[in-house]
């Protein structure tokens, strides 16, 4: 989950093990492996034997501890805890191989050890992440996740630092709180994506609290909470403003002040509730739902119009490929912002000359490298020219995928995503 959208435990590089197999800002989220490594010598301690089993599982539920150092900085992309800015590889070796001694000693350790250590956002909510072959994480971490028995722990570098990972066995699910949804969540789910906005109404005690909690959750028992999600469902239901209700009542400091608007999908690393119910509703339709987090009103949105700068006619294709390699440039604006500084100053007038003039430069035959180096916002491709690939289950955002499968070999297209708006080339 990423430090300030609330529910990207996604879409977010969830600071350190989700990088979608590609880069967070492509999610194109926690992705290639296309971040930078250490430079010199990096302590070996993975754990090889673990690594070398031949036999693995189809799904395995992971907690870990992200332990980074000074020289990696550049991945994080401005994200990297204070803490590991001031470490030593040498240090951040010397702290896994602490951490894993103690989780080995004692495995129901690892929360305390998370809270205590954890260096990923992600891994702070207390929700273990879901592992597949096809989960968008970093190809190591799946490597390792894959391979553990329950209660086994283990260490995995991958270029965000040392994951110190442990596989869990977790409890049974509560029975379904009767506010909730039960009756939409019964229904089959969409695959996604489905565009959604929330109000999040927390509690004192709710699991997945921080220590910097809303004031009124933290003011706040589970019977009031109950009463006030109830009443934002009622309103949202006779044609409440979503975005007022959001600004007035929610508690997500990711989306309550800017009415943001989420990408769910099947494969997406959204807490599980606040997912299975957004996949299962109507579009224009309203529900509730509990997660660690507190109560999610969540609505499903009709898709959005095309932005005037997407590539209209290569979208309205049917796929041209099943696999391609692309290599983008992605810009944002002060409406979406891609977390790099040029992006707070840049107005949509300035971006949609950029974007053309952009696509002008290109069209003469300039090396999208290059300009990729000069202009592009995501960290994890932008300085070395690193392409990414592409298909359908690749773990990078839907529109992202949309474009990169439709264009032809040597095409250019524009596609808007969370993270800005992606100027992408097919180069294979």
């Amino acid at each position: 989950m990423r430090t300030i959208p609330l529910l990207l435990a996604l879409v977010a590089l969830a600071a350190g093990c989700q990088k979608a197999d590609q880069n967070d800002k492509t999610k194109a989220g926690t992705s290639g492996s296309g971040g930078a490594s250490a430079p010199g010598d990096v302590a070996d301690i993975d754990s090889k034997d673990l690594l070398a089993r031949t036999d693995t599982v189809a799904e395995s539920q992971v907690k870990h501890v992200l332990l980074g150092w000074k020289e990696l900085e550049s991945v994080y992309g401005g994200r990297m805890d204070k803490r590991a800015k001031a470490r030593s590889n040498a240090d951040a070796a010397k702290l896994a191989k602490e951490v894993l001694a103690k989780l080995r000693a004692k495995p129901d350790a690892i929360d305390a050890l998370v809270k205590e250590h954890s260096e990923d956002p992600g891994s702070l909510r207390g929700e273990p992440y879901v592992i597949k072959a096809d989960a968008p994480f970093v190809p190591e971490f799946k490597q390792l996740g894959l391979r553990l028995k329950e209660h086994e722990a283990g260490i995995v570098k991958t270029q965000f630092g040392y994951h110190v990972m442990i596989r869990v066995v977790p409890p049974p699910p509560p029975p379904p709180d009767p506010l909730a949804s039960n009756d939409i969540l019964a229904r089959p789910a969409n695959p996604g994506p489905v565009q959604v906005q929330h109000v999040l109404i927390g509690w004192k005690g709710v699991p997945a609290a921080r220590p910097d909690q809303d004031p009124r959750a933290a003011a706040r028992d589970k019977a009031a909470a109950d009463k006030v999600a109830k009443e934002i469902l009622d309103k949202v239901r006779v044609g409440g403003d979503m975005a007022a209700l959001m600004k007035e009542f929610s508690e997500d400091p990711g989306s309550k002040d800017n009415a943001r608007v989420y990408d769910v999908s099947a494969n997406g690393q959204m807490v599980p509730p606040f997912r299975d119910l957004s996949l299962r509703l109507a579009v224009g339709e309203a529900g509730m739902v509990i997660s660690p987090f507190g109560w999610h009103v969540i609505k499903r949105l009709p898709p959005p119009p095309p932005d005037t700068l997407e590539s209209a006619d290569i979208l309205a294709r049917p796929l041209v490929t099943q696999k391609s390699k692309v290599k983008h440039i992605l810009l944002g604006w002060t409406e979406v912002n891609s977390g790099d500084a040029r992006a707070t100053k840049r107005s949509r007038a300035d971006l949609e000359k950029l974007v053309k003039k952009t696509l002008g430069r290109l069209k003469k035959g300039e090396k999208v490298e290059a300009l990729m180096k000069e202009l592009s916002e995501d960290p994890g491709s932008a300085a070395s020219g690193e392409g990414y690939d592409v298909s359908p289950d690749a773990g990078l955002v839907q529109p992202f995928k949309d474009l990169g499968l439709r264009l032809n070999l040597g095409e250019t297209g524009v596609v808007k995503s969370q993270f800005g708006m992606h100027i992408i080339q097919r180069t294979e």
